[in-house]
């Protein structure tokens, strides 16, 4: 790691962006300073230019939160912007017979990024939110984006550490291997109380134009006798965002013109 004054300006802004999360959305500068290392003075100058140029903004309090103006920039420019176009269709009409929680993930690093959810107010517990993480060992979609990702990473992921939310957590290589080695022989993942005793996620690969794994389509629904019935629903979803996507049609045809 560079020293503080060998650091790019850039390096900086990028740090003091990344020290807000979900949970904690607005900062003081001295805040900002501690989580970043940076020393009060410097992170007060560049939370100004970053307040400046729209990217930061701040409350009557003082206290700093991200801008309209990142999110404009991120959203115009995103590359998930059509993946969460072609699904939002599908993950609607699945929400409609689930009435729990539609989730649409990514794989990003060796985490699980989820894009976009549908939830309803009465829905089971659920520890993710949109643009919220989670290893990609423990979630019913990591699972199944883990299965079919590189060997380097699905390798970095069985050396550990593999924490456990409940005692049905693949928390062991063993199980891991086993548990990748049955998403990729069935399809879809299911996973009852991984995460949280009293839900099961169910989850099933999305493909892109040229047939790679793209993304991750799950359900977060009860752990309940029945459940598994949803699977082909989840399955039939998975596909039909596939398809929207252009997976499945032929070189030259009408969507290659």
């Amino acid at each position: 790691m560079k020293a503080p004054h060998q650091e790019s300006v850039l390096s900086r802004a990028a740090r003091i962006l990344e020290a807000f999360s979900q949970d904690e959305p607005a900062l003081t500068v001295s805040e900002i300073a501690r989580r970043t290392g940076l020393h009060v003075a410097t992170a007060s100058r560049l939370v100004a230019e970053l307040v400046a140029h729209g990217f930061l903004s701040r409350d009557e309090d003082r206290r700093v939160r991200i801008g309209v103006r990142l999110w404009e920039l991120v959203t115009r420019a995103s590359p998930t912007l059509s993946l969460r176009d072609a699904a939002m269709p599908f993950m609607e009409g699945v929400h409609d017979i689930v009435g729990h929680h539609v989730q649409l993930s990514v794989l990003d690093g060796d985490d699980v990024l989820f894009l976009e959810r549908l939830s309803a107010p009465d829905a089971v517990i659920n520890y993710t939110r949109i643009a919220g993480r989670l290893p990609l060992h423990a979630s019913s979609s990591g699972l199944v984006l883990l299965a079919h990702s590189s060997a380097d990473l699905k390798e970095r992921v069985l050396a550990g550490p593999l924490s456990s939310y409940t005692p049905a957590t693949p928390a062991t290589p063993a199980r891991l291997r086993a548990e990748l080695a049955e998403v990729r022989q069935r399809g879809y993942a299911y996973c009852p109380g991984y995460v949280h005793a009293e839900a099961l996620g169910i989850a099933a690969p999305v493909r892109g134009a040229d047939g790679t794994l793209v993304a991750a389509l799950s359900v977060i629904v009860p752990d309940e006798t029945g459940a598994q019935a949803l699977v082909p629903i989840v399955r039939t979803a998975a596909r039909g965002i596939s398809r929207a996507l252009g997976a499945g049609k032929a070189p030259g045809g009408p969507a290659g013109r």
